[in-house]
């Protein structure tokens, strides 16, 4: 290939001549990418467009678009305990370097001090653009990117987001870690022993394409294991997503990437980063509570939560304006009921100017159980949709109505856990429907992580480490991202496909009450919200069984969806014949799960097992099915032994029901009634297991059932 100084020489040709003679061509050029990309941003006009389209070389263009950024017990909720277990076995995360691509990072903040920390690897390439006494062993490597500048700028998080989610990843331990009071314990992120290379490619008001772009060709030229992208943008073609291009890129560099399925839940079909070689990570709820109790005027008591843990609030006039996103009046000396819309803690800072006493936060139907404890300015409360309906119903029934705070810090053990969260974007994918997306469901409500500043009240009057606890699938990435490094330090050689194969088929199918698990609000969870499960860190390291998949079959997959040959160039940076690969449609894939779309018929597909675990093993197959769907595997059993071929296959049938499936019908059907088709979604559990191992590949589909209006 090519070096980067000769690939800049070539970009530059691209460029059409200026029209004075005193500016370089080269000087256009903002970013000359050759790992993520083979290609170039550059500032434009249309004109220069339509001249670079006639060149040979040419093949796409992208205008640069913005993307918006989308842990003291989650360790103990995972079963990740220090000095046994996964941690134990794995170095935690020993050896491994994770690229943490966002708003940078909080330098000296004691998640990022080197203590037990070995050196980096040799195949390190990166540089740190902190102070040598920031820059260690566990932050090896820190540059910063916008828009082209001078990328010796130190990557210093003035926001946030970055510090949290680069120790959520590999953060080390903190003891007497808290936010405003809640939560204390010891923070620590998944990966403690793996090393940070922090790439700042995010401001305050999102991320730049480009700017992305650079920091994912830096961190696979630097010699990441691991990219952790909590940030992304609307569903768009693979060929038209550069995220899409980055990654598979990386991919072929054997580099794991873990992206956020997005905050645009619970509606359907928004999901963000659904590439197949991409981990798309969905958000649910842990154990833990930080409580704060309503208690009305009449008695009755609600529970909600919040970080900040005060004293508590002694009962005042209840009123409810409605939104509070704006300028409120009449409010003085009262706890004022705010609709959730928009940031909370900017919600509570409107109260608080209005000099409002309190805030309850109310969720709406959409938001049902899902409650945020965040760090407020005020006393506040935050309850899930049944009871704001019941506090709402008081004050429009009740003259003079009133209501307490009280706060009863901080209880785990709660159930039902994980439940999927409101906000978590679902599927199916907009790009490949028949690849179940998202992928794995992950801690990513009330996350402790560390923080540049201090929140709440009071800020600065506060010494010492700083905290803060938020929530989306910007969190729960990290923790897929510090996962899969615990899996790579104890399995170096396997490929991207084959760690999130491991994390995907032992995932967990029940909550902490050994029942299936439920959403937002409280009803059982689709398969387009949780994925093939909570994702299971001491089972993703001894999978039994994985699903491998090569370049070759990505390729054969993009020319089977549709895709012409230089749609498939842009995202290989190769040159594509479809004609001449072999096409495989969705279901072929060999992912380790399986879809079934909409419609009646057979479904015959083959799927390809590598034996990672004992050499002798006897694999049976064990199906739970509803009586609506057949599925049949054959062969029945997978036998490996120590010098015999470690790979097998076997394929699942899966027959559908018909389009006139009367039976099923949901209430009572009035004379006059149609009888209408509508989508029923179904779920099969094909396990594959031994005495000492579960391999489980997830099968789920809908078809069209007739209902009764």
């Amino acid at each position: 290939m090519s070096t980067p100084k000769n690939l800049k020489t070539w970009y530059e040709s691209f460029l059409p001549p200026l029209a004075s003679a005193d500016t370089p061509t080269s000087s256009r050029i903002i970013y000359a990418y050759s790992e993520a990309m083979i290609g170039f941003a550059a500032e434009l006009t249309e004109d220069d467009l339509k001249y670079m389209e006639k060149k040979e070389g040419f093949l796409k263009a992208y205008p640069d678009q913005i993307l918006p950024l989308l842990t003291t017990h989650t360790p103990d909720f995972m079963g990740l305990h220090i000095g046994d277990g996964l941690w134990k076995k794995s170095g935690m995360g020993k050896g491994v370097i994770i690229g943490v691509l966002d708003t940078g990072v909080s330098p000296g903040h004691p998640s990022f001090n080197d203590e037990g920390m070995l050196g980096p690897p040799s195949k390190w390439k990166g540089e740190c653009n902190f102070k040598k006494l920031v820059c260690n062993k566990k932050l090896i490597g820190a540059k910063s990117f916008f828009r082209g500048q001078d990328t010796k700028v130190p990557p210093k998080d003035n926001n946030g987001h970055g510090s949290h989610t680069a120790s959520t990843a590999a953060g080390n331990f903190v003891k007497n870690a808290t936010v405003l009071g809640s939560g204390t314990g010891i923070a620590v992120g998944m990966a403690p022993r793996a090393h940070l290379a922090i790439y700042q490619v995010c401001g305050t008001y999102g991320c730049s394409q480009s700017d992305v772009l650079a920091g994912m060709d830096a961190a696979i030229g630097d010699g990441v294991d691991v990219l952790s992208l909590s940030l992304g943008g609307s569903s768009n073609p693979f060929y038209d997503d550069v995220i899409a291009i980055g990654a598979y890129n990386a991919v072929k560099k054997n580099v794991f990437i873990s992206c956020a399925g997005g905050n645009a839940g619970p509606s359907v079909n928004t999901l963000s980063n659904e590439a197949p070689w991409i981990l798309t990570v969905a958000a649910g709820t842990m154990d833990r509570k930080m409580k704060a109790v309503v208690k009305l005027g009449d008695g009755r008591e609600f529970e909600g939560e919040s970080a900040f843990q005060t004293t508590d609030l002694k009962a005042s006039p209840l009123v409810y304006p409605g939104s509070c996103s704006y300028g409120l009046r009449d409010v003085k000396g009262k706890i004022v009921i705010c609709d959730l819309s928009g940031p909370r803690v900017e919600m509570g800072d409107t109260v608080h100017n209005a000099h409002g006493v309190g805030m309850i936060i109310a969720n709406q139907v959409t938001d049902g159980y899902t409650t945020l404890a965040e760090a407020h300015d005020l006393p506040a409360s935050h309850v899930n949709y049944a009871n704001a309906s019941a506090i709402k119903s008081y004050i429009k029934e009740t003259e003079n109505a009133t209501a307490s705070i009280s706060f009863k810090g901080t209880s785990v053990g709660i159930s039902p856990a994980p439940t999927v969260a409101w906000f978590s974007s679902r599927g199916p994918s907009k790009q490949t429907q028949g690849i179940l997306k998202p992928d794995i469901l992950g801690p990513g409500v009330n996350i402790l992580a560390a923080w540049p500043f201090q929140v709440g009240p009071n800020s600065k009057n506060h010494t010492g480490a700083t905290f803060n606890v938020i929530s989306g699938t910007s969190m729960s990435t990290p923790h897929l991202s510090g996962i899969a490094a615990l899996v790579k330090s104890m399995h170096p050689d396997w490929s991207p496909a084959s760690i999130k194969s491991a994390i995907m088929t032992t995932a967990d199918i029940v909550d902490n009450n050994k029942k299936p698990f439920l959403d937002e609000k409280l009803e059982p969870a689709k398969y387009f919200a949780t994925g093939a499960g909570h994702v299971n860190p001491s089972k993703a390291v001894d999978p039994g069984l994985i699903y491998d998949i090569n370049l070759e079959e990505y390729v054969g997959l993009l020319c089977g969806i549709g895709y012409t040959n230089q749609e498939v160039g842009t995202i290989t940076h190769e040159k594509i014949q479809c004609e001449k690969e072999k096409k495989l449609n969705e279901a072929e894939l060999n992912y380790p799960s399986i879809i079934s779309v909409a419609g009646s018929g057979k479904l015959d597909v083959q799927r390809t097992v590598t034996n990672v675990g004992e050499a002798n093993a006897k694999y049976t197959v064990k199906i739970d099915m509803p009586k609506e769907v057949s599925v049949i595997v054959s062969p029945k059993v997978l036998e490996f032994s120590k010098g015999v071929k470690h790979v097998s296959s076997f394929v699942p049938i899966i027959r559908r029901p018909s389009s006139t499936l009367n039976s099923l019908k949901v209430g009572e059907a009035k004379p006059s009634s149609p009888i209408v088709p509508k989508l029923r979604d179904y779920s099969v559990s094909l396990e594959l297991s031994t005495l000492s191992c579960v391999v489980r590949l997830y099968v789920s589909g809908r078809f069209k059932a007739s209902y009764s209006t």
